[in-house]
């Protein structure tokens, strides 16, 4: 009997221990994608010296009161570069991730909802662009113009439009029978309403959940254009630019890989998880009809 009590209690303890690590795990997600935000923002108020001021007499400097992530090869503050780059960490995936999800979303429920032609050569064009290296196209778009961040910006917007287009598409489809969109279009409410004001409650949970997975993403890829040498100028306190021109001096000062290297991989992370989180708060709560 006591053996009973004993596991009846530690099945009804164990899913409290795990919703408090994931509550933990989301506040520090929580916590980590709002200082990136006030970073941002404030950034020019908070580091502690310019981006590009010069310590010449404290070249590869390791961590110290005076550089607290020590300094790079021209002798430049890391944490104070680090911070400056969170603007361009944040403003470039949040116009990908955003207007994605504009032009993908409305797309999506215009295919989904009316179907037919329009959805024929809705979903050609998404399949056309499916069938080619997207990144791949921006690298030699990019590096055909002469590099260029908002350039990237923009074509990795294009790209990642499709993808959202699918995945709205397909939330319509199975919003589309439901009753209350029948009886809307027996009361004769116009079709636009319908899919904005109806049914877009009702996959505005995927909907926002994929905009943070494609934040993520725009900023890997932004990044990784910028260690290529096609995103921000060279010289730009940008992290992809910080990690490209820290490798060269990887063994001097690790600080000054690790450091933004870090930053990208747990802005990315968070952003992940608080996608997640939306999307459970969400679904949990039930659209409004």
């Amino acid at each position: 009997m006591t053996d009973s009590v004993l596991s009846a209690e530690g099945l009804r303890s164990a899913p409290r221990g795990r919703r408090q690590r994931g509550s933990l795990l989301i506040g520090a997600s929580l916590f980590i994608v709002g200082g990136l935000a006030v970073l941002a923002v404030f950034g020019p108020l908070i580091r502690p010296d310019p981006p590009n001021a010069q310590d010449v007499t404290n070249i590869l400097a390791s961590p110290s009161s005076e550089h607290w992530l020590g300094t790079d090869e021209l002798g430049r503050d890391v944490l104070s570069r680090l911070i400056t780059g969170a603007r361009t960490a944040l403003a470039g995936p949040l116009i990908v991730a955003f207007g994605s999800m504009v032009l993908g979303t409305t797309l999506g429920l215009l295919a989904g909802y009316r179907g037919g032609t329009v959805d024929a050569v809705i979903m050609r064009g998404v399949d056309l662009a499916w069938a080619v290296p997207q990144l791949l196209i921006v690298i030699v778009i990019v590096g055909a113009v002469g590099g260029g961040y908002w350039l990237a910006v923009g074509l990795l917007t294009f790209f990642f439009t499709p993808g959202t287009i699918r995945i709205a598409r397909g939330a319509t489809l199975e919003q589309a029978p439901r009753p209350y969109v029948e009886a809307a279009r027996v009361l004769g409410v116009p079709d636009i309403k319908i899919m904005f004001l109806h049914i877009w409650p009702n996959i505005a949970a995927i909907s926002l959940a994929n905009t943070f997975l494609a934040f993520a993403t725009a900023l890997v890829s932004l990044s990784a254009l910028s260690f290529l040498g096609l995103g921000a100028p060279v010289g730009t306190p940008d992290w992809g630019v910080m990690l490209a021109e820290a490798r060269r001096v990887l063994f001097e000062n690790p600080i000054g890989v690790l450091a933004p290297a870090a930053a990208i991989v747990i802005t990315a992370t968070s952003m992940n998880l608080v996608g997640d989180w939306v999307y459970e708060r969400i679904s949990a709560r039930g659209a409004v009809r």
